[in-house]
């Protein structure tokens, strides 16, 4: 695993996880707008990068080769760049090579949200994530909770349930900037 440790806590990544359509992107955005940062969806690079969405790379190429390109790229984009905010895909934190990576050379936020107010959510994300297609709302719910755990090892967690993209994204900042001042 490559670690940075040259890079000063102000200045590290900011990595979203969470399982998918809990809101890493549009918090990412939020984030990247009030501090100034460049913003990193992960999915849509990747898309970018091949010329097509992920439910199609899946398709054309599975699963394995999009998760060694995910790999690649996150691995890179954690040792080798700063001050970004970066949202990863659902699946990506189950790798441990990622999760390793990022959390030795970034500052990692666990977006949770609870299934109740993450069900609600289905219908507008389901045609987008192919880890959901032909599935039952009984295999998804069990694939919510199975990644739960993984999620849990991160450097915060933040509950969003009851909160807007905006507080979230100003609670992070808030907890940011604690934490900067605690450890500089």
């Amino acid at each position: 695993m490559q670690i940075n440790n040259d890079i000063p806590l102000r200045e590290k990544n900011i990595v979203l996880i969470g399982f998918m359509g809990v809101g890493k992107t549009t918090i990412g955005r939020q984030l990247s707008d009030k501090l100034y940062r460049d913003f990193i969806d992960i999915d849509q690079e990747i898309e970018k990068l091949h010329g097509m969405p992920v439910s199609k790379i899946f398709e054309s190429m599975g699963e394995k080769a999009f998760r060694q390109m995910e790999k690649e790229f996150i691995t890179k984009l954690c040792t080798t760049t700063r001050l970004k905010i970066i949202s990863l895909g659902g699946g990506s934190f189950l790798q441990e090579e990622i999760k390793q990576v990022c959390l030795a050379n970034s500052i990692v936020f666990y977006l949770d949200l609870s299934w109740d107010s993450w069900k609600d959510r289905l219908q507008l994300i389901m045609d987008s994530r192919p880890v959901l297609q032909n599935k039952t709302l009984e295999e998804i719910e069990q694939l919510f909770y199975s990644r739960q755990a993984i999620y849990e090892t991160n450097n915060s967690k933040v509950s969003t349930d009851s909160l807007d993209p905006e507080e979230i994204a100003d609670h992070i900042i808030d907890t940011l900037k604690l934490g900067w001042e605690l450890y500089s």
